[in-house]
């Protein structure tokens, strides 16, 4: 528990720090890419054996944390250490080019070779990643929690590290999506899953919309249970991706009004009084009857009404498309009556694009 609580801690540290200082940067120098799409594209094989086209071949440009990286002519192996990133790579159809993973992706192990290596994203082993030779290697905010990138030496030795902060925005998604889609030749690809999720995500806001304006909810995430021994509880503010969900499907975030991924106290969150409660947090199970049963919250509106949900943290808490599905379990956990005929899929929203 304390190494998850510790990751926890990792993960507000590194979203405070990406929606406080992260201007994310454009895909990249479209000066250096314009003239190569269409020939990377018209040179690109049906057939799955052959290595995948970057759109660009050794031209510099831009990671979404803004460092330059240059791309090798050829990307045949992926080493990915997000499991938004992994979810990603599989669904655009670069599943059999992974060849390491964090473990946070066992998710999707499924989906990948039998001897797909998996490494520790906030401590991993570089002398074993670069063994396996990759071409390029998708690192993300988290792992730079303590400040500095733990994959340094990769990028020393040469290799093609690229990296994703924790994105702040739905916007900012839609572009790490892009992002990786360019720089693997995969765009059109990309771009298919960035409009199921804003058309997925319009349903929902128009759904949204029918809420009567005096029923519209407050809801406090947490992403832990507070104990004795851990007495803090992390949640999320305003300039978070999760507070835009709120918005999306037209419910108030208990902790709106400050900045941020955030610590508070036991406090706090009585005093918010949330009209629900959702438990973002996979890793403990029964996590909605452990904070019913708090000594002292039985007087929360949220714990009287028997409205605290847990809810799929690989949904909501790893950046990337599905986070369109993540809006509607919420909505269906905060408005029942307006959302539980609610059936779409971001499948359905891709033909419909």
């Amino acid at each position: 528990m304390k190494k998850i609580l510790a990751i926890i801690v990792a993960l507000a540290t590194t979203m405070a720090f990406a929606t406080a200082c992260n201007e994310k940067t454009d895909v990249s120098d479209a000066s250096n890419t314009e003239a190569e799409t269409s020939d990377t594209q018209a040179s690109e094989s049906s057939e799955d054996t052959e290595a995948t086209e970057p759109s660009t071949a050794e031209s510099d440009m831009l990671d979404r944390a803004g460092n330059g990286i240059v791309l090798p002519e050829k990307i045949e192996k992926i080493v990915s250490m997000a499991p938004s990133t992994t979810q990603v790579l599989i669904e655009i159809g670069l599943a059999d080019k992974i060849v390491g993973i964090d473990t946070n992706s066992v998710t999707y192990i499924a989906d990948l070779s039998a001897d797909v290596a998996q490494f520790d994203m906030m401590s991993p082993d570089n002398e074993a990643i670069a063994a396996l030779d990759p071409d390029i290697v998708f690192t993300s905010g988290m792992s730079s929690a303590g400040g500095t990138s733990p994959f340094q030496s990769l990028i020393d030795s040469g290799v093609c590290v690229a990296d994703i902060p924790s994105s702040a925005s739905i916007a900012d998604i839609a572009e790490d999506i892009r992002f990786i889609g360019t720089v693997t030749g995969k765009e059109s690809e990309a771009e298919d899953l960035v409009e199921a999720m804003n058309l997925y995500i319009s349903a929902v806001e128009d759904i949204a919309k029918t809420v009567p304006e005096g029923e519209k909810k407050t809801v406090l995430l947490m992403m832990n249970v507070p104990s004795a021994e851990f007495p803090t509880i992390y949640t999320v503010g305003k300039g978070t991706y999760m507070d835009e969900m709120f918005g999306i499907i037209g419910a108030e975030n208990a902790f709106g009004s400050q900045e941020g991924w955030l610590s508070i106290s036991i406090e706090e969150a009585l005093a918010a009084d949330p009209d629900v409660i959702l438990m973002d947090c996979n890793w403990m199970p029964g996590a909605d009857e452990a904070v019913k049963a708090l000594e002292g919250w039985e007087n929360v509106t949220a714990v009287k009404n028997g409205d605290v949900y847990q809810i799929d943290e690989d949904l909501c808490s790893r950046p990337n498309h599905h986070v369109a599905e993540a809006c509607a379990e919420w909505a269906k956990c905060i408005y029942p009556d307006q959302f539980n005929e609610f059936n779409m899929t971001l499948e359905l929203m891709a033909e419909a694009a």
